[in-house]
């Protein structure tokens, strides 16, 4: 018989433990969204810049996976579970306007530009609340954004005229 040694994963301080999962738990639902319609869009691009919007919206689902990944390993290290089950994801997250089907180059860059936007607001309320409580946590969202902001130059790139 294997005894089995059960360690229970405790947060050092649980109110800094609650306090980042608050401000964290939107940012990593937000992001799994952005992934999920950015796939979405990927999928049903259609015009005259296919290639590179069909391209750089992989790079943007790429990029929102990691993110998510980091923030949703953030509050997971610090003691404290995380849900961003696909059905929780389209119960809390902002909704989106990426088409279900095909959609022209143009408006599906200004869907996930959209998509994008309400992420980094989640993010910019992370890292201001974020301030006082964690500031490792702090330090991961800024990253966030600066990848986020990034995203969103090299697709409104596309519609500047």
């Amino acid at each position: 018989m294997t005894k089995t040694l059960n360690i229970p994963m405790t947060a050092a301080n649980p109110e800094v433990a609650a306090g980042t999962a608050q401000f964290l738990t939107p940012v990593v639902l937000g992001l799994q969204a952005l992934a999920v319609n950015g796939k979405q869009a990927h999928w049903n691009v259609r015009g005259a810049n296919f290639i590179a919007i069909h391209e750089l919206l992989d790079q943007v689902v790429s990029n929102a996976q990691a993110a998510a990944d980091e923030a949703a390993e953030r509050v997971v290290a610090l003691g404290l579970p995380i849900d961003a089950r696909v059905a929780t994801v389209a119960e809390k997250a902002p909704k989106s306007a990426v088409a279900a089907g095909f959609a022209q180059w143009d408006d599906t860059i200004a869907a996930i530009v959209g998509d994008i936007d309400a992420v980094i607001a989640d993010v910019q309320a992370a890292i201001d609340g974020l301030d006082e409580i964690d500031l490792t946590s702090q330090d991961i969202v800024i990253g966030i954004k600066q990848q986020l902001e990034k995203d969103r130059w090299f697709l409104s790139a596309h519609l500047a005229g």
